[in-house]
């Protein structure tokens, strides 16, 4: 829709234009892409407040994007993506508070070192620091420790960009329903331009790891889950075997756990992804395969101490789908005792569904961001993989649906930045301030131009209008093959 465009306006996105003629988005994981009508880099809140009152004047609907991790079309639109990366300026620092403000378009990765040269850090973080900040909370990315909230819950303020262009600072205490809806947004009210984060003192982890069965843990699982500030594990499907992670603050010596070329690289990367592609054509060949894994790179004792956010983040390796969904910490180990048992009897089949390692488990204490899947109640975080060897399809549709008919029963809230099947009278039953979001989220943005097809899906009432001037939200998924469920 250019021909929309005044002389002015076409100049101006011109001269913010990071993407040419033809750019197209992809996701880190290539499961979702979308081609955006313009790709613009603003460098100033000035230039953010701009562009939305341009697509709010002409109806053009317009989305930001960070790093693109997230592995469904949270960030997708075939109209206006910004790309927030020049937004990463350090604006204030209160030693004595010990919080730091940041453009919104910093990420983790660059944001570990600002807190690192000021004698702060993050008091959790997830498995990557490839986010951006605001991207990291729109979706309430997580850690774990059963103390410890989401990295939305550590934003004490931020600034918004509502729909109609307005500037709206938010906290605790000033527009507070804003801010507790704002934290944790998927996109929906605004443009994050700026957040506060509350840090404390720079910290070392000691973290060590072991191996355990699954069965110990789950009977013991009120014990362990206390053992340390930060515990987390993963289970091997087709084993009882499982590497429990645990750590706390310390002030030992630096021993940091180096990686083994031959061990780590070459067998658990290379060598993993070109079996796993082998094993689209010989499915049968996983159970081994995990076993395989477990017994040659997990089934030890594994010790470090470090910088935090060394001890935090740890390698993802290749592309992958990933479902993630948050059950209050009770029923933990009914879903995955529940999932074993399903497991387990697909392996029996000659035709049955054959799933990868591991199935990540992490706690997350309570929160009061309304749409925190963690809001008003301690949660365990079970996520599920099926990794995509050189971008390759695998079958994977049916695990999740089991997953997610298991983990819905025990109460369970999805994660946002995945891609779900929960829905708009679903979440209203998930979430007590859903009503209170949606309600504002027309407050903010009365002409839909943060909507797109994944807002329109989860978020907004059916058949509810959206007056922008095209839908502007096209997204399409990469993995189109029909491989064998």
């Amino acid at each position: 829709m250019p021909h929309l465009l005044s002389e002015s306006e076409r100049a101006f996105f011109e001269r913010i234009r990071c993407g040419g003629k033809g750019f197209e988005f992809k996701n880190w994981a290539n499961t979702f892409h979308c081609k955006p009508l313009y790709y613009l880099a603003p460098e100033t809140e000035c230039e953010v407040i701009e562009l939305v009152r341009i697509a709010a004047r002409h109806g053009l609907p317009l989305k930001p994007v960070g790093s693109g991790h997230s592995p469904s079309d949270l960030a997708c639109t075939d109209s206006i993506m910004l790309n927030m990366d020049k937004m990463n300026r350090i604006l204030a620092h209160d030693p004595y508070a010990c919080t730091l403000t940041v453009e919104a378009g910093v990420r983790l990765h660059q944001l570990n070192s600002m807190l690192e040269q000021r004698g702060m850090a993050l008091s959790s973080l997830g498995s990557i620091s490839d986010q951006s900040i605001a991207g990291a909370i729109a979706t309430a990315t997580h850690g774990t420790g059963m103390a410890f909230g989401d990295l939305s819950s550590t934003i004490t303020h931020l600034v918004i960009i509502d729909g109609t262009g307005r500037r709206r600072k938010c906290g605790a205490t000033e527009d507070p329903d804003l801010f507790d809806a704002a934290r944790c947004s998927i996109g929906a009210l605004g443009i994050i331009t700026q957040v506060t984060i509350q840090c404390e003192p720079a910290f070392k982890l000691h973290a060590v790891q072991t191996p355990d069965t699954l069965d110990h843990v789950l009977d013991s699982l009120d014990e362990i889950v206390f053992s340390a500030e930060h515990v987390r594990f993963w289970w091997f499907p087709y084993t009882d075997n499982v590497a429990v992670w645990r750590a706390n603050r310390t002030t030992q010596p630096k021993q940091p756990h180096p990686e083994s070329f031959l061990r780590d690289r070459l067998y658990g990367y290379y060598y993993y992804q070109l079996q796993l592609l082998k094993a689209r054509l010989t499915p049968d060949d996983i159970p081994r395969i995990t076993r395989e894994h477990f017994a040659r790179r997990f089934n030890r004792r594994i010790e470090t101490v470090d910088d935090s956010y060394k001890v935090f983040n740890f390698d993802c390796l290749f592309p992958q789908y990933v479902n993630e969904w948050a059950v209050p910490w009770e029923n933990a180990a009914d879903v995955l005792r529940q999932l074993r048992i399903w497991i387990n009897a697909e392996e029996q089949k000659p035709d049955g569904v054959r799933v990868h390692f591991p199935v990540e488990v992490r706690f997350v204490n309570k929160s009061d961001v309304w749409l925190s899947p963690a809001y008003g109640q301690i949660v365990c975080y079970i996520g599920v993989i099926m990794y995509r060897p050189y971008h390759r399809a695998v079958p994977y549709k049916k695990y999740w649906r089991v997953y997610e008919d298991i983990v819905r029963t025990q109460g369970g809230r999805p994660h946002w930045a995945k891609a779900h099947k929960m829905y708009y009278y679903d979440l209203r039953k998930a979430y007590p301030k859903f009503d209170d979001f949606v309600k504002l989220r027309g407050e903010c943005d009365p002409n839909g131009i943060f909507v797109n097809d994944y807002i329109r899906r989860h978020i907004l009432p059916p058949n509810e209008p959206i007056l922008t001037a095209g839908s502007g939200s096209g997204s399409r998924s990469l993995t189109c093959e029909k491989p064998r469920l």
